[in-house]
């Protein structure tokens, strides 16, 4: 299943691009007009054009129907591992490639109790000590109990950008937030509660049940 295959497929860009993407696209319009006067601006207008349509495309934001399930993906990509926790939960940790889209969304229905950031450093997110990065903790009252999720970014994000804070009653796949150029998202499944994926298989962010 592809990023963009749920329907309904409206597209938008994500809340949080602007500070990325607005200098870029009016470079790249003040280069492009500057190429009238003298064609040598093509060097520059062409790769920041381009840029621009890369971040159009990376900053995409589709309209899904939500999937069936009690615990639905928080995030595209593919599994990247699933650990049993030394408090009975099970981690499920989602790798997202540049060519996901990187809006994560709300596993469960619930209340936000808690979002927290955590400062550290930036390796790659497939690195085993990407658990360190800078990082933002979420926690979910829901009727399975507290759900934790974590937003990690990686060697080339910099910056996660939370939509809601806590106290807020969220909707399962609602958008919750977005990590700007990557790189991996974590849910710990509360204890008595199995992953129904594996290794290596695609995630879709609001659509894809993970829980057993």
């Amino acid at each position: 299943m592809s990023d963009d295959s749920a329907k309904p497929s409206r597209m938008r860009l994500a809340r949080g691009v602007s500070p990325w993407l607005l200098p870029t696209a009016a470079t790249a319009a003040a280069t492009a007009l500057l190429t009238r006067r003298d064609r040598r601006w093509a060097l520059a207008a062409v790769p920041l054009s381009a840029l621009t349509g890369g971040m159009l495309w990376f900053f995409r934001d589709p309209d899904r129907t939500p999937g069936e399930g009690r615990v639905l993906s928080p995030a595209d990509g593919v599994v990247q591992s699933i650990d049993p926790w030394p408090d009975g939960r099970t981690r499920v940790a989602i790798f997202m490639s540049p060519l996901n889209v990187h809006v994560n969304r709300a596993p469960l229905a619930g209340n936000v109790t808690s979002v927290q950031h955590v400062a550290g450093g930036f390796l790659p997110a497939f690195n085993k000590d990407s658990d360190q990065n800078e990082r933002v903790v979420w926690h979910f009252e829901t009727t399975l109990g507290d759900i934790e999720m974590v937003q990690i970014a990686g060697a080339v994000a910099r910056r996660i950008v939370p939509y809601l804070s806590a106290g807020a009653k969220v909707e399962q796949a609602e958008r919750i937030g977005l990590i700007r150029f990557g790189s991996r998202v974590d849910i710990y499944l509360p204890e008595g509660i199995s992953p129904a994926v594996s290794v290596g298989d695609k995630m879709v962010a609001g659509v894809t049940r993970i829980d057993r």
